[in-house]
């Protein structure tokens, strides 16, 4: 359970009154040792400075010392900026302006703050008697907090509020910048991210999308596919792949996989070329990529373009070079679970190609050239400010939680192998941890294992409240939307990986004991 502190539980914390200090830190230390947050209210923050100041001259007054008001401010200021440190902020929002008609204003604001927050996932620290009387379902005593036995924190498959702490001072001036100037659609948020996006990967232009699915929608109809072309891509993936090439009217061409990498395997491609081949749209899954240079050479050899569906390989290299950067055209999403992930959908489509740039940026707004112009057929695939505004914030962490991602993931692999997991092969058998290519690192979309006996580890992890996950638990060829494309016994190494994968828990944050404890789980199983 978090804490909010009140004023009176700041100064017990910052001053030596020794009264009410151990009281309040042992609650506080209850809080962090049992995994939860310790908030600060922003709209108070003058109030810590006053009343700190405040005391701090009247310490000094006892001891026959004389701090001056400014000497106290300043003071105050110094203790406050170190003590907040470590601490999540609380923006003082404007729902919580109004509370003049309360008997206290402040204490009002603070519970009005806690109106945000799941009930029952956080209180208010004070020890504030009537406060506490009045509110005892929300506001908590020092001494009560540490008296009440906490839930073990649970093990999320990924955590979003986590890095939601790290980035939210930016997050909500960007959020709140966009709430100003009111270009919702459109809005300058998003083509500083296109710039940005586009200097990462290192290509000449990104166009933001309004989904991941849209940027390889908007990709085919920039290549100009049409009903009757066929598109060569994996059975082993998110059902957006082959939606797009068969919303347009194509036909997907199911190719199996590398049983390494879980990609489509480049020596079955150039068998499945035909008259009717218009692409070949490669999916770099799990956060590993493709292997693009011997796709792109068949490509090469048939006058075909191709298409990485990047949509989990985003800030991964191969061969030294970012995903998306790769091939004619390269896609990927922003759906919050992704590595850089928004608070809704959203996607990007990359290329080095200016006149394809121009064509999708025209796609995806309609095909308009200009306004009220529509110069060819488009869809509505804008993606709006606030996603764009997130994105910012998060995008500058990005190279830090990328290389938290592949820390897990080596984490991971080396307890599980220590365990008796062996790295993924195409006759192995027991556990399988994933098997990395030398020339790329994964941005781990997913930490996926194999497992000849994938039902006992789920059910051992599910007792141990463990999430886990099945990506993908049936090939597209063996769907009913899209069985009449391929033979469905035709791609045998895609049925036998889904038939075995589990994804466990990853994100940045991940630690130890909760790494241990599912590692743990896994091995027992």
């Amino acid at each position: 359970m978090d804490l909010l502190l009140d004023v009176n539980i700041v100064l017990d914390l910052c001053t030596p009154r020794m009264r009410w200090y151990g009281a309040a830190a042992n609650a506080v230390s209850h809080c962090v040792n049992n995994g939860a947050r310790i908030w600060l209210y922003a709209g108070s923050v003058q109030t810590y400075q006053y009343c700190l100041a405040k005391s701090l001259g009247a310490d000094a007054a006892n001891k026959g010392q004389d701090l001056s008001l400014a000497a106290s401010l300043s003071l105050a200021r110094r203790i406050l900026d170190e003590f907040s440190a470590d601490k999540g902020w609380l923006a003082a929002l404007a729902a919580e302006g109004s509370v003049f008609s309360a008997p206290d204003c402040e204490d009002e604001q603070l519970l009005r703050a806690l109106d945000r927050f799941k009930p029952g996932s956080i209180k208010l620290l004070t020890r504030d008697r009537p406060l506490l009387k009045r509110h005892p379902d929300t506001a908590v005593s020092p001494q009560a907090f540490c008296a009440e036995e906490l839930p073990a924190p649970g093990i999320g498959f990924i955590d979003l509020a986590a890095q939601q702490d790290r980035i939210r001072p930016q997050l909500e001036t960007n959020l709140h910048r966009v709430l100003h100037h009111g270009s919702y659609v459109m809005g300058p948020e998003v083509a500083e991210l296109e710039q940005r996006l586009a200097d990462y990967v290192g290509v000449n232009h990104c166009i933001a999308v309004s989904s991941g699915t849209d940027a390889l929608l908007v990709a085919l109809m920039a290549l100009d596919i049409q009903p009757g072309d066929e598109v060569i891509t994996t059975p082993f993936t998110f059902v957006a792949t082959a939606e797009v090439i068969a919303l347009i009217g194509a036909r997907p061409q199911f190719v199996d996989i590398d049983p390494r990498t879980y990609n489509i395997d480049p020596k079955l491609i150039e068998a499945a070329i035909g008259p009717k081949t218009r692409a070949i749209m490669p999916v770099s899954l799990y956060g590993q990529c493709a292997d693009m240079d011997a796709i792109n050479a068949i490509a090469e050899r048939h006058n075909l373009p191709v298409i990485e569906d990047a949509a989990q390989s985003f800030g991964a290299t191969y061969k030294g070079r970012r995903s998306c950067a790769l091939s004619s055209i390269g896609c990927t999403s922003f759906f919050p679970s992704k590595p850089l992930g928004g608070y809704g959908d959203g996607g990007a489509c990359f290329t080095d190609d200016a006149d394809l740039a121009l064509l999708m940026r025209q796609i995806m707004n309609h095909g308009q050239d200009k306004r009220y112009s529509h110069a060819r057929l488009g869809i509505n695939g804008r993606l709006d400010a606030m996603q764009a505004a997130v994105l910012l914030a998060k995008l500058a962490i990005f190279d830090d939680e990328v290389q938290r991602r592949a820390e897990v993931g080596a984490r991971y692999s080396t307890a599980l192998i220590e365990r008796g997991a062996t790295v993924l092969g195409e006759t192995q058998q027991g556990l399988r941890v994933p098997y990395i290519e030398p020339f790329n690192t994964s941005v781990y979309a997913q930490y996926t294992l194999q497992s000849d006996d994938r039902d006992a580890v789920i059910a051992r992890l599910q007792a141990q409240g463990i999430p886990s996950a099945v990506h993908y638990p049936i090939p597209l060829n063996r769907q009913a939307a899209y069985s009449h494309f391929c033979c469905p016994d035709c791609t045998p190494k895609a049925d036998n990986a889904a038939a075995s994968v589990v994804s466990l828990p990853m994100h940045p944050a991940l630690e130890d004991t909760p790494l241990r404890l599912i590692i743990d789980a896994i091995a027992n199983a």
